[in-house]
């Protein structure tokens, strides 16, 4: 369930309006919304757009497992399994018929930053998306046996996702070295120990701080006419009470001062691994838009640096890659690589530190700026081009930084990045001293008396 479908048919483009066309340049794109907030404090952003007759509903509510508490991890996970098991008017499993059975689709997503459900349907039904959002917001039902139920499943999907996954644990313990404050520190999917101590009382009492209207942003784009489908809003969801508002977060993460490492030995990996990840800067900076334009030089597409050194000239590793993390804390610049067969771990981390190395001491080409600006643009872009992808950008560029307009202004932020720009974060970064490194291992399963393998 937290996958997000990226919808890329190019039937939607037109959906975005054109600003200015310049003889020279990329043409300015721009999403025209409207935003208002109930009585009750739900924030909501539509966008009305006739180019298709479907309309796509995300609710984004501002939790995830950075609000969680020790000994209480995973109830952000968990509880986006709880929305589906029915509420006052649906029964358990009816959210998911409901949408289908009406020729739509729907999910829901948790990260450490926040939490959202999503329906795309046919304009028409537009009020059975509305309907069954409200109804979970003001009526979940939670209940004992709905609770073992979901926790058996998020239990499952540890054991599939991390437990029984290849370099699985190796990410988690990544993530665990490299944050010092607990918001970040522990995972999105939590402990099984922390799942098994979750009683009903507890999830009454999460679901009632966090799962509020004031706590809420609803986004709303498609096929309506915004004043019917704002009435529509007021009369499913004014109704609902506003609670108080959620402790804040703390986020601060104090500066890493040594390097960090730890070796995974990892019976279900079949080569070894390199992860390497670099403390940065929270989402929505302008060091955090230097560092993305650098990540895309490095370790974007197979013209990238790293790429191009180690999987073409040096053929040590059989890929290479990384991204710069956006949160809305401190996030981390990833890199990762897995080695071919006969190839040390300390040749590959020389080889990426060295190009790491090069970028500090001379500017990036032309051309690699603007392939790197070229590259990020057309992915934003391409995430834009449904309803969908559009109403849960919305969404979250609100709970992340109170700035739905961000959606208009994010690629001129890119733009905006500079080869001295590139060097400098490369060499404030990217450092030693500032890094965090796992490495995994393959480990032979232990062999039997009899020659079998053990379990």
């Amino acid at each position: 369930m937290r996958r997000v479908s990226k919808f890329l048919s190019l039937l939607f483009i037109c959906a975005l309006a054109v600003l200015s066309t310049q003889a020279q340049g990329p043409r300015s794109v721009r999403v025209d919304f409207k935003e208002t907030t109930l009585k009750n404090g739900l924030r909501v952003i539509t966008v009305e757009d006739h180019s298709a007759p479907v309309v796509a509903l995300s609710i984004t509510y501002n939790v995830g497992s950075r609000n969680e508490r020790k000994g209480r991890t995973g109830f952000a996970h968990l509880f986006e399994h709880m929305m589906f098991k029915g509420s006052e008017n649906i029964g358990s499993g009816e959210h998911f018929l409901l949408v289908f059975n009406n020729g739509g689709s729907m999910n829901g997503t948790t990260n450490e930053d926040r939490t959202n459900y999503f329906e795309i349907l046919p304009a028409n039904q537009l009020d059975l998306a509305l309907f069954l959002e409200a109804d979970r917001m003001k009526s979940l039902a939670i209940t004992k046996d709905n609770l073992d139920n979901q926790r058996n499943a998020v239990q499952e999907e540890r054991r599939l996702g991390v437990d029984n996954q290849p370099y699985g644990k190796s990410g988690e313990l990544q993530q665990e070295l490299l944050y010092d404050n607990f918001a970040y520190k522990h995972s999105v999917i939590g402990s099984m120990d922390d799942l098994n101590a979750a009683t009903v009382e507890d999830v009454a009492s999460f679901f009632k701080m966090y799962y509020a209207p004031n706590n809420a942003v609803l986004t709303l784009v498609g096929d309506f006419k915004t004043e019917e489908a704002l009435a529509k809003i007021r009369k499913s969801f004014e109704s609902i009470p506003r609670q108080p508002e959620p402790p804040a977060v703390d986020m601060t993460e104090p500066p890493q001062k040594a390097e960090r490492r730890a070796t995974v030995d990892d019976m279900l990996a079949r080569a070894p691994r390199v992860d390497l990840a670099f403390k940065a800067v929270p989402g929505n900076t302008p060091d955090f838009y230097a560092l993305q334009v650098l990540g895309a030089v490095l370790q974007s597409g197979q013209s990238s640096r790293l790429y191009q050194k180690l999987v073409k000239e040096k053929e040590m590793v059989t890929n290479v890659g990384g991204f710069m993390d956006e949160k809305r804390g401190v996030g981390a610049f990833y890199t990762n690589a897995t080695l071919r067969p006969g190839v040390k771990t300390e040749d590959v981390e020389a080889a990426i530190y060295a190009e790491i190395e090069r970028l500090k001491k001379e500017p990036i080409a032309d051309w690699e700026l603007q392939k790197a600006k070229n590259t990020t643009r057309r992915n934003f872009i391409n995430n834009m081009q449904s309803s969908l992808s559009r109403a849960v950008i919305l969404g979250q560029y609100t709970v992340y930084y109170n700035d739905p307009g961000l959606i208009n202004s994010r690629l001129d932020k890119v733009a905006a990045v500079t080869k001295e720009d590139v060097q400098r974060v490369a060499n404030k970064y990217l450092v030693d001293t500032n890094r965090t490194v796992v490495i995994t291992m393959p480990k032979a399963k232990a062999q039997t008396a009899t020659g079998a393998t053990g379990q």
